[in-house]
């Protein structure tokens, strides 16, 4: 998918919710997440999607793909200036970068958090450094591979006494799943 298939595609089509929501027994915590694509290399590469490997030690998700974002701080104005801050603290990624293209639904994990998804675009000349203390390593993805059912998987279960769907969408040796999926799979809904 081009660039300017992307952008036509994504405003044109609006998702009103995402379907990746839980009941939650306490308040949720706010946070945002900054989903990044980046035109491939050459023409025939396409848009790539942006993704960090948490680093193993941390309390919180250790060793898991996904995206820049954390928690919403007091002083962030806004889900767009929580994503773009997190982005810079974990992965070295200046605002002054990005383009930010507009957001997903809202996403609740299971963990307790009522994640905004931010959609932004960067160049791919762009050099990144990475906080050890937070994230082990970042790769990306085709965003065509996203498209493909044969590699999306979804296992039901229960949380509360209520069924909800986890999803998984490997890549090469990355297990892509739970929040992180479910937030790609909203992305590649909106696309259709």
């Amino acid at each position: 998918m081009t660039k300017d298939d992307f952008l036509l595609r994504f405003n044109l089509l609006q998702l009103g919710q995402s379907s990746h929501n839980y009941i939650h027994p306490r308040p949720l915590k706010s946070a945002a997440v900054l989903i990044t694509l980046i035109e491939g290399e050459h023409t025939h590469d396409g848009l790539q999607v942006l993704l960090t490997k948490r680093a193993s030690h941390l309390k919180h998700h250790p060793s898991q793909v996904s995206f820049p974002g954390g928690k919403v701080e007091p002083s962030d104005a806004n889900p767009t200036a929580t994503a773009l801050r997190e982005a810079q603290e974990e992965i070295g990624l200046l605002a002054s970068a990005v383009n930010i293209l507009g957001t997903l639904p809202p996403c609740q994990t299971i963990s307790g958090f009522h994640v905004i998804p931010i959609v932004a675009m960067i160049d791919n000349k762009q050099q990144f450094l990475l906080d050890k203390n937070e994230v082990a390593e970042i790769f990306q993805v085709p965003l065509q591979h996203f498209f493909s059912s044969s590699k999306q998987y979804t296992i039901s279960t229960h949380y509360n006494g209520n069924p909800h769907n986890v999803h998984f969408m490997p890549y090469k040796h990355y297990n892509i799943w739970g929040a992180t999926a479910s937030m790609l799979k909203d992305l590649i809904q909106q696309l259709n």
